[in-house]
């Protein structure tokens, strides 16, 4: 298993956009082949700060998510309206 710490940080002004786009990606990214959990947080103290945690059966099904339709045109529009920082871990 992989797992993958994707936090945002949106632009002001920006948050209903960013949740609209991080809910379609979501609900296409749930549906693939491999993928575990895909949940979207909140930061409890910064308002502007959501992380979506991942977790895929292996390396193979994140680079068949990262070549999704879904994921290529939705990721680069919510690129534009937020700050990413990508994390990726296995358990040890």
């Amino acid at each position: 298993m992989i797992s993958i710490v994707a936090k945002f940080t949106v632009n002001a002004g920006e948050e209903k956009k960013f949740l609209a786009l991080v809910n379609q990606l979501g609900e296409a990214s749930r549906a693939e082949a491999g993928c575990i959990e895909y949940i979207l947080h909140k930061d409890v103290r910064k308002l502007l700060t959501y992380c979506i945690i991942e977790k895929w059966n292996d390396q193979a099904a994140i680079d068949s998510h990262n070549s999704t339709s879904h994921f290529t045109s939705i990721v680069p529009k919510i690129i534009e309206i937020a700050k990413a920082e990508i994390d990726v871990y296995q358990p040890v």
